[in-house]
């Protein structure tokens, strides 16, 4: 098998190859069709992220070890099967869940394995699908595309489904009014999910027109260009002066926080899912008096994944590929990526 790994921080990720591995068990070898390309690539490749005030974490403090091989937004056809695999059969395309848990912590007993306390996600702690083969542990983390567009399923396994938990966070009061910032490949998702799945008014920020009128055939309301000096009082006119009642942050960093907290209703409620990285200082007396709710999204379980290839078999959303790379211009992919040159989302077809 042909794979690029990550030999360390921020060091050119390197072409190898090796014997194909043999399955065994409950295993399952994938042979590659399409691989996502997702920022969380890039903290991998970075060694980590930024939490402000001079703080970075490094994932070797969360479990990384290098050399590794990325990629956690995996789709496959079945090359071959352990003996103890009944769920799935050899030529069957299929979309890999890549945020596999111990299976023993309170999060794992309730199925929700992608907030295990000791994770063992794909493309992170394990090695993942940068290359042309993978092994994947276990045949119960595999969902059929049957019908759904390889390239395109590969944003269900990870920013899809963290779009689809967070939106579904964003609803569960009704909202008139919801706010998502980014419309990048998270956020355009994110527009599409809460067009579907919700009765909100969306309204999108972003910095970039284009982006912006992308966000507006994919089912936004309003659109607002951040660079504007009047991005909160354009937003609070929109919500007739009572403020949104959620917002979701695709980007999470201190400025976009802040915009957000400023558009907040009271009851509102403040859903963060980017990793740009940093802090910011909170006026408190404002959260109990508010009555505000702060929460993070982070990626989804197994059966979120399945609801949203339901949706993407609908065709009620639509994933916006822009750019495709082979397994060798892994490389380009991620610094076209970090130079902010992807609109929506790019794979890797190796």
């Amino acid at each position: 098998m042909k794979s690029a790994k990550i030999p360390g921080p921020n060091e050119p990720l390197t072409i190898s190859e090796t014997e194909n591995p043999k399955p065994s068990g409950t295993q399952v070898l994938l042979k590659v069709k399409s691989e996502g390309v997702c920022h969380s690539d890039l903290h991998l490749w970075e060694g980590g992220y930024d939490l402000g005030d001079g703080q970075f974490l490094k994932v070797t403090d969360r479990g990384v070890k290098y050399p590794v091989t990325p990629g956690h937004e995996i789709v496959g056809t079945i090359e071959e099967i352990g003996e103890n695999v009944s769920n799935v059969t050899v030529g069957d395309d299929v979309l890999v869940f890549p945020w596999m848990g111990c299976g023993e912590c309170p999060a794992c007993k309730v199925g929700n394995e992608n907030l295990c306390d000791a994770p063992k996600s794909m493309g992170l702690f394990q090695n993942g699908g940068y290359a042309d083969y993978v092994l994947v542990p276990n045949s119960k983390y595999l969902a059929k595309l049957d019908g759904v567009d390889p390239d395109a399923a590969t944003s269900l396994a990870c920013s899809g489904l963290t779009a689809y938990t967070a939106i579904k966070k964003a609803n569960q009061n009704s909202p008139e009014f919801i706010v998502i910032v980014g419309a990048g490949g998270l956020g355009l998702m994110g527009v599409q999910i809460a067009s579907e799945i919700t009765n909100a008014k969306i309204i999108c920020v972003d910095l970039d027109d284009a982006k912006l009128a992308t966000a507006k055939e994919m089912g936004a309301h309003f659109t607002v260009n951040s660079k504007d000096s009047e991005t909160v009082q354009k937003i609070m006119s929109i919500c007739n002066d009572k403020g949104a009642d959620s917002v979701v942050d695709f980007v999470n960093a201190p400025p976009t926080v802040k915009t957000g907290l400023a558009v907040l209703r009271k009851r509102g409620n403040l859903v963060l899912v980017g990793l740009f990285g940093g802090s910011l200082e909170l006026s408190l007396v404002t959260i109990p008096l508010k009555s505000i709710t702060i929460q993070g999204a982070y990626t989804g379980n197994y059966n979120d994944m399945v609801e949203l290839l339901g949706l993407a078999r609908k065709g009620t959303i639509n994933p916006v590929i822009s750019k495709r790379y082979s397994l060798d211009e892994a490389n380009s992919a991620l610094q076209d990526l970090k130079d902010r040159k992807i609109l929506g989302r790019a794979v890797i077809n190796p």
